[in-house]
């Protein structure tokens, strides 16, 4: 969920990406010191007891509220920048081990509709989101990782798919999708991929424009189980 002579299917991402946010700009939240922390890391796998940045927080964040118009794609409402772990620490009001006392747990659990995040008619967070920020903050906000991929599994429901909900959404779906490309279904994704550019996005290949959008680039794991989908025929399996 950066190099130059990009394709004409790509062209409108540089032009205004078309996601918008409706709320009234609110007071930047006050940055704190840089966290650094990174325990927890485990390249090995992951941790059934622990809420890990990269696998966890981040996508929910770029599905929800890192889209252009609001807190992502050149977008900063507000002065919230949430397109990194950096920006998000710096200006997203973020205390470690405290998430009563962090303006970015209090805005996804506000009661007002005319504070909360994501501001309606978008849809507020999951519970299930939700306790994962909580957890993630309470263990201490760290820029953690674990792998916790299997390239041998490259279906488009097992493992396409929920890379392009996790990464993609945010941007790539509704009425007005980003650049005109909506990937929200199998039949919407597939030429997409068959022209190419799916994968020399997320690929970060010379002549596409990286994705996501001003954000992390995917996994080398995740980005081939992509490739091995398409080589093996870019099936709806």
């Amino acid at each position: 969920m950066k190099k130059h002579n990009y394709l004409l299917v790509l062209i409108p991402f540089l032009i205004g990406i078309t996601s918008s946010c409706r709320h009234e700009p609110i007071q930047p939240f006050k940055p704190m010191e840089t966290v650094t922390d990174t325990t927890g890391n485990n390249p090995e796998g992951c941790s059934p007891d622990t809420a890990y940045f990269n696998r966890d927080v981040m996508p929910i964040i770029q599905l929800n509220c890192s889209v252009t118009g609001c807190h992502g794609g050149g977008s900063s409402k507000g002065g919230v920048d949430l397109t990194s772990y950096q920006s998000i620490i710096n200006t997203a009001g973020v205390d470690p081990f405290d998430p009563a006392n962090s303006n970015l747990y209090a805005v996804i659990t506000e009661t007002d509709p005319n504070k909360i995040m994501p501001e309606p008619p978008n849809s507020p967070l999951s519970n299930a989101d939700i306790a994962i920020i909580e957890k993630w903050i309470k263990q201490g906000a760290a820029n953690n990782f674990c792998a916790d991929c299997d390239e041998t599994n490259f279906t488009f429901s097992g493992a396409v798919f929920p890379i392009i909900q996790d990464n993609c959404l945010g941007c790539h779906s509704g009425s007005a999708p980003s650049a005109g490309i909506p990937l929200t279904t199998y039949n919407e994704i597939l030429p997409f991929a068959a022209s190419g550019g799916l994968y020399g996005t997320i690929n970060h290949d010379p002549g596409y424009v990286a994705m996501p959008y001003l954000g992390s680039k995917l996994s080398d794991c995740n980005v081939n189980q992509v490739k091995q989908w398409i080589d093996n025929g870019i099936m709806n399996d």
